[in-house]
């Protein structure tokens, strides 16, 4: 079931709604990965090879060079949909698609359908930590240009691994993220209050609802998809951490007890299910940020970041349980979140509009 559109005949569409592609960026920076970059494509080779059997996918690389080098390492690894793989010149600083790329929105274009429109946000690498950014900053009107598709420009700092939505009118985002003072710019109000309504505007909206903090070890200030993350209207997984002495237990807490009193844009209380943490995962720096609800739904299934520890198969029974629709394949991440992220950080997904009464 749909939700109805806003006052600008706009929606936001689930991850889990049908895509066209999924776009990628070939790992290629060494300082994200220092000494694992080449496990790290192996890991990558994972997720096209769960993808591809789907829909397309999008691959950004930085020269041919790269492109060649990822087609020899994706036939090495047996993918058999080669064919989908599209690489396409876009060049960039890192692989984090899901935070630069272009959102893709629905609108109706005025003459009783609708189109896609690609909405793009500012990117300053999570409040300027990581420079050089431009190129990834860049991204998201080169995918626009390659789709000829409407590009919107919003003058809003936001990363799309902050958000999260159910494609009926509600969103879920963090506190500790989106009204972050690092984020900020001059005239820009960041404030809850300002922020909800250009949020409400941009993705056709009618509810936003915050959470607190994110997990340690999290560089982009507690993005939500590592937290919280919508599985159906109405539904969510939520992390939690069974350890009182566990530093994320208690912020953790906290985030379950404010979806007890969430209701959708729908009316509905929110279904909470819980997703338990893997135990602590150091990398040289300390804590990373290793969380099962940095999953992606890819049209031929759901793609769980794992990391070698006893939760593993709890992580994927329940999500099996909570997503029947696809299956539910493990992806080795634990050289990911070496890089401070994981599988929903590494993907982004183009939906699909398929025209009203097919």
């Amino acid at each position: 079931m749909m939700s109805e559109v806003s006052s600008r005949g706009r929606r936001w569409p689930a991850e889990w709604e049908p895509h066209r592609a999924t776009w990628l960026s070939w790992p290629h920076n060494a300082e994200t990965w220092p000494g694992r970059l080449e496990v790290v494509e192996e890991a990558s080779c994972e997720m096209v090879r769960a993808i591809a059997p789907g829909e397309c996918v999008e691959i950004q690389v930085n020269d041919v060079g790269t492109a060649d080098r990822a087609r020899k390492l994706l036939r090495g690894a047996g993918v058999e949909t080669l064919e989908r793989a599209r690489f396409r010149g876009v060049p960039t600083n890192d692989a984090w698609v899901r935070d630069y790329g272009g959102v893709f929105v629905f609108e109706e274009n005025g003459r009783g359908g609708e189109r896609r429109v690609l909405l793009d946000f500012e990117f300053d690498a999570w409040g300027g930590k990581y420079p050089p950014w431009e190129r990834d900053a860049a991204v998201a009107e080169q995918m626009a240009q390659i789709l000829r598709m409407p590009r919107e420009g919003i003058d809003l700092v936001l990363e799309g691994g902050s958000i999260d939505g159910d494609g009926e009118g509600t969103i879920l985002t963090t506190q500790s993220c989106l009204l972050n003072p690092n984020r900020a710019r001059a005239g820009v109000d960041r404030s809850r209050g300002r922020l909800e309504a250009p949020l409400e505007e941009a993705f056709g909206v009618r509810r936003v609802w915050w959470l607190g903090d994110g997990i340690v070890g999290d560089d982009t200030d507690g993005h939500v998809d590592d937290l919280t993350r919508f599985v159906a209207p109405g539904r969510v997984v939520t992390s939690v951490e069974s350890d009182p002495q566990d530093v994320n237990h208690a912020v953790l807490v906290e985030n379950r007890e404010r979806l007890e009193e969430m209701v959708d844009a729908a009316g509905r209380r929110l279904e909470v299910v819980e997703l338990p943490m893997p135990p602590a995962i150091y990398g040289p720096e300390g804590r990373l940020p290793a969380s099962y609800a940095n999953f992606y739904f890819a049209n031929a299934a759901l793609l769980v970041p794992v990391f070698d520890v006893d939760q593993d198969h709890v992580a994927l029974e329940i999500l099996s349980s909570v997503v029947s629709d696809r299956p539910v394949i493990p992806i080795p991440a634990q050289n990911f979140v070496l890089g401070l992220g994981a599988v929903d950080c590494l993907t982004h997904q183009e939906p699909v509009l398929i025209p009203s009464g097919t």
